[in-house]
Order: C-alpha cells, then structure tokens, then sequence
C-alpha cells in the first residue's frame, strides 16, 4: 500500500522500521545482550560438526544422483536444470556453515572453524578470509546509508538510477521485477567479489581478491594483515580451479562439470544474494546518514522471513533468525530461534518480521527498491522516479 501523501510505500512491516530509526530512546548494546539467554551463546563443536555432516552428505548424495542418473544429453536437459535447483539449494547449507565459521559461531577452536570454513567456501568458489573480513565490516555498518557493506542503495536522483526508472516506465514495473530479481540472482555475488557492486560507495571498487583494490586509508576494505589473508584464500581458490580445469581435461569436455557443478553453483550463488538483499531491504525499511546510526539501529534494520520449514532446515535458519544474527554474530544457528523468541518479546516495537511471502517480497524489493531519497532525515527507497513525483 502507499501513503498518497509522502508517496511512501509500505511492505508487511508497515512501517515500523521507519519508526524505529527515529527513535532517541533506543536500547544500548547491553541492554539488547542481556535479553537474551546466556545459553543462546554456548558453543556445541561436535553438533556443529554434525550438521556439517548433514549438509555435506545430502549434497554429496544429489551429485551421485546426478553422475550416475541422469544422461549428458540434450533430452536430459530439463533433468539437469532440476538437479541444478536442488543440488544448489542443498549446498546452500554448507555455505552458510562456512559463513558461522567465519563468525566464530562454528566453536571455540580458531584452528577448527578456519579449516571448515576455509574448505567449504573454498569448494563454492568463496574466497574465505576475504569474505570474512568484508562480512564483518557488513556487520559493523549495517543499513549505514555510505558505509555499509552489500546491497548499500545510491541516488535515486543519480543518472543510472533515473535510467533505470525510465527502463521500468518503458516495460512496466511487473517485467521489470522479474527481469531484475533474475540479474541480480545470477549476476550479482560475482559482480560484488569482483567489482565491489552495492558495496559501500566510501570503499570504492573492491576487489576480493586483490587486497589493493579500492579505497586506502580509514576506508580501507583489507588494511593490515587482511591483505596476507586474501591472498591465502586465492591460493585455495585458484587450486580449485585448477582441479576443476583438469576434471574437464580428463574427460575431454567442459559441459560435465558445468552441469554437475557449474548449475548448483549458479543456484547458491541466487540464494545467497536472495538471503542478503531482503535480509536488508524493503521499501520501508530504511538507511541512515552518519547524523541518526548507531550500531544498534543498523542491526535491528535487520528483517526475518518466512521461508519454510524446509528451507530453514537446509539452510540453518540464515533467513528466518537473521536479526538476532546481527545483533550477536556468536550465536550458533542452532540457538537463533530460542534467541530470535526472546528479542521479539522484549523489543516487539523493534524486531522485524514481515509475513509477506519471500517470493512476494522479492519482486516488490526488485521492482520498487531502486534508489534511495531523504525523507525525515532517513534514506528511503522509492520505486517511482521522484523527479517526476515531485
């Protein structure tokens, strides 16, 4: 719906994440942590290893299907494309197992979660200690309308955006959602990795696997020791490449591996990217300039969805826990839901759940959420083009 008045947009939060941003009397850090149960925060190594095993079994089944079931054949074309949407949608769980080792959340023992993450990311093409060090300055900037880290908005008034705007006059904003969400699934962990896309503009063209890349000084995406880490997590990535290269070479063909491993890649890839953009955007939740942040107003920007039982069990809660997530990266998956209770009765003015069907959610945030303009002293998104508006 839509308040003809501001032309502001709401989604299934209906506007209680623009009110919260402004509020003064916002919990202190400590506050937040004591509302939650200290046995949120205990490590288990061994069940952390077990749910490893879980997801690490369950993909390594799907590839066996795939290799020993289904024909490297044109017919077998539309088996393929469903084995690439399972087996990636599998594998996502290995993913997000590697990210709570890259938070700590994995165990106690540095040495152990390193070596995990370090493996797994390794194998979907991450490079691990790069994306740690990125993904903890998301965490330190979150919803920072110019330091944020990942899905951070521009403009609305910036010429791609008023290009854009034009682009979904032309087509209609329907096409235009389906035409965007696709792009940004299949297109948008590389373009980041790579190019620093949706990053924090402060930071300039990262690159995540050249330490150098982009802005040096404060803003300085791998400072100090990160930039022996990036090259560390090259050396695994360009490894595996190598193997897969050599896979390739052996059984004369690059189209096996593209259809045993290059599809599911490509679908954890769209996850990935899903998870994050509607864990931090909506038409109605907001990013703040360096006048209205803190720490605590970015986390709690954070929104929980319902993605089903299914889905949290495969992929370990990441989407349905994910505000307790941001407010204490430490807490193992397996303890968010107990944790998410807690903070939902304690600040239900502040905790962000929208109802709203994801895939719903995904073409309002795809076709409305384009550039952002200041209204009340907060940047909001608008899916209409406010020159004209105005």
């Amino acid at each position: 719906m839509t308040d003809k008045a501001s032309e502001q947009e709401f989604s299934g939060l209906e506007g209680k994440a623009l009110k919260a941003a402004l509020r003064e009397d916002f919990p202190s850090r400590k506050e937040i942590m004591d509302k939650i149960p200290r046995e949120c925060f205990e490590k288990d190594t061994l069940r952390a290893l077990t749910y490893t095993g879980i997801s690490v079994s369950l993909t390594i089944l799907c590839v066996q299907i795939g290799y020993f079931l289904i024909p490297m054949t044109l017919l077998a074309i539309p088996l393929w494309i469903a084995y690439a949407l399972v087996t990636g949608t599998v594998v996502t769980g290995c993913w997000v197992l590697a990210h709570e080792c890259g938070h700590g959340a994995f165990s106690d023992s540095v040495a152990l979660r390193d070596t995990v993450g370090y493996i797994l990311h390794t194998l979907l093409l991450v490079p691990y200690f790069s994306w740690q060090r990125s993904h903890a300055v998301h965490h330190s900037r979150t919803n920072h309308a110019t330091e944020g880290e990942t899905h951070v908005p521009s403009d609305a008034n910036n010429k791609g955006n008023q290009g854009t705007y034009e682009a979904i006059e032309a087509i209609g904003e329907g096409p235009f959602a389906i035409f965007h969400a696709f792009g940004v699934l299949l297109v948008g962990w590389p373009m980041y990795i790579l190019l620093g896309t949706s990053g924090g503009p402060v930071r300039g063209a990262t690159n995540h696997f050249n330490p150098y890349a982009g802005a040096r000084g404060e803003h300085e995406l791998f400072p100090g020791k990160w930039k022996a880490r990036v090259w560390l997590s090259d050396i695994g990535i360009f490894a595996f490449l190598g193997l897969l290269a050599y896979w390739a070479y052996k059984v004369g063909s690059v189209w096996p591996v593209m259809a045993l491993y290059g599809g599911p890649y490509l679908v954890c890839n769209a996850w990935l990217v899903g998870y994050t953009w509607l864990q931090h955007t909506d038409v109605d939740v907001p990013h703040l300039g360096e006048d209205l942040w803190t720490w605590q107003k970015g986390a709690f920007m954070t929104i929980d969805r319902p993605y089903g039982a299914l889905f949290d069990f495969l992929h370990h809660n990441i989407g349905s826990t994910h505000v307790v997530h941001h407010l204490n990266h430490q807490i193992p998956h397996y303890r968010a839901r107990v944790a998410t209770k807690a903070i939902a009765k304690a600040y239900p003015d502040l905790y962000l759940y929208d109802p709203t069907p994801v895939w719903r959610a995904l073409l309002r945030v795809s076709g409305k959420c384009i550039g952002v303009v200041k209204q009340d002293g907060v940047w909001v998104y608008r899916g209409k083009n406010p020159k004209k508006a105005a």
